[in-house]
C-alpha cells in the first residue's frame, strides 16, 4: 500500500505542469466521483491577501455555532495535512490516502495537477466525513481554480493586488475579473475591501449578485462593535473578521438549519472572533530562551502584504531592534516587498530557498533595494533563523516573511 509520501510523490509525476488552470479535467474526475453538484453548503474565499485568516474566521464562527466545519487551505508550511482540516484539526495520513486512492480508481487517462489531486481529496473526505460545512480557500485565481467546481452558497473576497500576473494578467482589472468568476448569479457576495477594480463590480451586476463591502452593507467597526480581541493578531484582521461575520451570516439566510445547533448571538460572534487560529499570519511567539528576542511570522509574500506586515510592525513598537530573517521565491517582486518594509527593519539577514523556484541569498541580495540592509547572507532558512538569534539581544524581534517556504522552516528550527 502507498504511503501518503508515496502519493504525493506520485502526483508529483502525473503532471507536466505544476499549475494548469481550468476546470475541464478535475471536473470530469469530480462527475466520476459523484461530487457535483456538491451536497454540502459551502463558502469559498478568494483573493490576493487575506484569504487564509478570512477561512481561520469562518472555520472558527461555523465550529463557534455548534457545526462540524471542513477546511481547505493551501499551501501548507509543515504537513500536507495542514491543507485538509475537520474542526481545526488536520486529517490523518490515513483519510487523505483513502481519498487519493478512491480518485485515482476514477481518474482514468486523464492528468490532474498535484493541487488538483488536493482539492479533490478534500471535497471527498468532507462527504465522507458528514461536514456540515465547507470553507473553500482559492488557490489561484477564482475563474478557473479547482475549488471553483463548487457551487458555493457565499462567495468571500478579500482584496485584489498584483500577484500571480503571469497567471491572471498584468493589471488589477485582468486579475479582479479572474477572482470575481468564483461568483454566481444571485449569490451574496461579501467584498473585504472598498477598493475594488471595476471588473469586480461589472461581474457583479452581470450576475445580479447580493453584494456588500465596508461602506456599503456594513461597516467594520460596528460589525465588531462589543466583541473581544481577535484571535489573529494586526490592525488587518478587523477588516478580514468583519467580512467572515457578515458572510456568515448571509450563508445562514440561505442556509437556516445551520443555525439549529445555536443562535447567531453577540456570544456566537465573540466565541468565534477571538477562536480563530492561523499559524504564519503576524504570529507572534515570546522568546524561544532566556533573554533572547521575540519572533513574528508572517507569510507575507508581494507588495500589498508586505505593506499589511509593515503597518502591523508599526501598530506594535519594539524597545529594541528588529531583524528580518527573509527568504522571496524567484517569481516574486522582492523589489517590492523590500521597498515596504526597508523602514521597519534595522538588519536583514538573507536566505536562500531551495527548488526550482528558489533563489540563493546572494541573488536576493541584488534583488532588493539598497535601502534594504543586509548584515548576513545563509543558504537556507534555518541558518538564517540562528543568525538572527545571535543577532538579537532581549528587548529585539525577530521578524521571519516573505514565503510559506520561509515560515515553515523557521517553525521547523524554532521547534514548533
Amino acid at each position: 500500500m502507498r504511503t501518503l509520501a508515496d502519493w504525493l510523490a506520485h502526483q508529483q509525476a502525473q503532471h507536466t505542469r505544476d499549475i494548469d488552470l481550468g476546470l475541464e479535467r478535475v471536473g470530469a474526475v469530480a462527475q466520476r466521483l459523484g461530487l457535483l453538484p456538491y451536497p454540502i453548503p459551502a463558502v469559498i474565499v478568494g483573493g490576493t491577501n487575506g484569504k487564509g485568516s478570512t477561512t481561520a474566521f469562518l472555520t472558527s464562527l461555523g465550529r463557534a455555532a455548534g457545526l462540524k466545519v471542513g477546511t481547505y487551505t493551501s499551501p501548507h508550511l509543515q504537513r500536507y495535512n495542514e491543507r485538509i482540516a475537520i474542526d481545526g484539526e488536520s486529517v490523518a495520513d490515513a483519510a487523505l490516502v483513502e481519498a487519493f486512492e478512491v480518485i485515482e480508481s476514477v481518474r482514468g487517462e486523464t492528468p490532474l495537477t498535484f493541487f488538483e489531486y488536493g482539492t479533490l481529496a478534500a471535497l471527498q473526505i468532507f462527504r465522507s466525513q458528514a461536514v456540515d460545512l465547507a470553507v473553500l480557500e482559492v488557490g489561484l485565481g477564482g475563474r478557473l481554480d479547482a475549488t471553483n467546481l463548487v457551487d458555493a452558497e457565499v462567495a468571500v473576497l478579500c482584496s485584489v493586488g498584483l500577484d500571480h500576473t503571469d497567471w491572471l494578467g498584468p493589471t488589477r482589472e485582468h486579475i479582479g475579473r479572474e477572482k470575481a468568476g468564483i461568483f454566481r448569479p444571485g449569490q451574496p457576495v461579501v467584498l473585504g475591501s472598498a477598493d475594488m477594480p471595476q471588473s469586480v463590480h461589472e461581474r457583479i451586476a452581470a450576475l445580479g449578485c447580493e453584494a456588500v463591502w465596508p461602506g456599503k452593507g456594513y461597516e467594520i467597526e460596528t460589525v465588531l462593535a462589543g466583541l473581544p480581541a481577535l484571535g489573529l493578531s494586526g490592525p488587518i484582521q478587523h477588516g478580514n473578521a468583519a467580512a467572515a461575520l457578515v458572510a456568515f451570516r448571509a450563508l445562514v439566510q440561505r442556509q437556516p438549519a445551520l443555525a439549529r445547533r445555536r443562535g447567531l448571538d453577540a456570544a456566537w460572534a465573540a466565541e468565534g472572533v477571538s477562536g480563530a487560529r492561523l499559524r504564519g499570519r503576524f504570529q507572534r511567539l515570546a522568546a524561544v530562551s532566556p533573554g533572547g528576542p521575540e519572533w513574528i511570522l508572517d507569510v507575507a509574500h508581494n507588495e500589498d502584504s508586505a505593506r499589511t506586515l509593515a503597518e502591523s510592525l508599526a501598530a506594535l513598537p519594539c524597545s529594541g531592534r528588529t531583524w528580518a530573517v527573509v527568504g522571496i521565491l524567484a517569481d516574486k517582486d522582492a523589489a517590492a516587498i523590500g521597498r515596504e518594509l526597508a523602514s521597519s527593519i534595522d538588519g536583514w539577514v538573507l536566505c536562500g530557498i531551495a527548488g526550482e523556484r528558489g533563489v540563493d541569498a546572494e541573488t536576493l541580495r541584488g534583488r532588493l533595494p539598497s535601502s534594504c540592509r543586509s548584515v548576513a547572507l545563509a543558504p537556507d532558512i534555518g541558518h538564517g533563523c540562528a543568525t538572527a538569534a545571535a543577532l538579537a539581544n532581549a528587548g529585539d524581534r525577530v521578524v521571519v516573511f516573505g514565503s510559506f517556504h520561509t515560515v515553515g522552516p523557521a517553525l521547523d528550527w524554532l521547534g514548533l
